[in-house]
């Protein structure tokens, strides 16, 4: 971490953890089902940075980030939505370098890896290669970041492509996750951010595998994301919560970490559609969380924002 990521008083602090998780579309919005850039007095990354900042959420997992792409006005936009979101504490893991063709596709940048992490110090220096790939903010103290590239689904798959009539054969590219190892108020938790592949079956596949790969990071751990799996499928593939043999904690224990006699496996943090924007039908968009009691949640919505094909969706949580 850099002298400057040092948090500032929030809610989290009082024990409630806002979380939220946003497909942000590289910060453009939709017109007549077509991606348009949303224009701004205060430049390309104004809109962005005011939507995640309505979010007043305490960690923001955000997917279908820029960096440095002529589409979204040359904007570093994970260091834009942390600055909006008050957010000192942040990283932005690249899925892939390369800059998007304005009539689809990319052109690859071959100089550079296919995962790279870039902070405020990166920010700072404003340098490097266009790239893709989603960011992680957070208020709260980041003790570990830890990043994975997931390989993209070896077969294309026609799909519903914004702005383009009927399905489109499209190829799919490779993701990221990022994770961190949070200090909140009563200890270390895990969150990860990730946006897996819309191949049906491959999705499941990079799922099962950021269970494998954060598993000896302390808990409770909340995954948030774009999974592209609707409803309750990716808790179904994690494995559902359940209560576990034992009596209670000694000396009860906080409502939001589980303890001897509390329920183990993953869980739904809010199920809700999320996508299409305009009119929410199905939810692709998650939060999910094991070693969190029942009664942790204390809120969930999915707000209407000015940019993006997906609503993002807020969770609060005692932690």
């Amino acid at each position: 971490m850099t002298p400057s990521e040092t948090g500032r008083p929030g809610p989290a602090r009082a024990g409630r953890v806002r979380f939220a998780t946003f497909n942000v579309l590289h910060g453009r919005t939709l017109v007549d089902g077509s991606p348009v850039s949303v224009r701004a007095a205060d430049g390309p990354a104004g809109p962005l940075a005011r939507a995640v900042a309505s979010l007043d959420a305490d960690v923001v997992a955000l997917q279908e980030v820029d960096r440095l792409q002529e589409r979204s006005g040359g904007v570093d936009q994970a260091f834009a939505a942390a600055t909006g979101a008050g957010a000192p504490h942040w990283r932005y893991a690249s899925a892939f370098h390369g800059m998007a063709r304005p009539g689809g596709g990319w052109v690859p940048e071959p100089s550079e890896p296919g995962l790279r992490v870039y902070g405020p110090r990166e920010a700072e220096a404003g340098d490097g290669a266009p790239s893709h790939g989603v960011a992680l903010l957070s208020r709260l103290p980041v003790l570990h970041w830890r990043a994975r590239r997931l390989a993209p689904a070896p077969v294309p798959m026609p799909l519903r492509t914004p702005g383009r009539r009927g399905l489109t054969v499209s190829r799919d590219q490779p993701r990221a996750a990022l994770a961190a190892v949070l200090e909140g108020s009563r200890g270390p938790f895990t969150v990860v951010a990730l946006h897996l592949s819309f191949v049906p079956g491959w999705n499941i596949r990079q799922l099962l595998a950021v269970r494998s790969w954060t598993a000896d990071l302390p808990g409770p751990r909340v995954l948030l994301g774009d999974f592209n799996l609707p409803g309750a499928l990716p808790r179904t593939v994690l494995g559902p919560a359940w209560p576990s043999g034992g009596g209670s904690r000694p000396g009860g224990g906080h409502p939001g970490r589980s303890g001897v006699g509390a329920p183990r496996g993953w869980r739904d943090l809010a199920r809700t559609p999320t996508y299409p924007a305009h009119r929410p039908l199905v939810q692709l968009d998650h939060v999910l969380a094991t070693g969190i009691d029942p009664g942790a949640v204390t809120g969930a919505h999915t707000p209407s924002t000015q940019v993006s094909d997906h609503r993002p969706l807020v969770v609060d949580l005692l932690l």
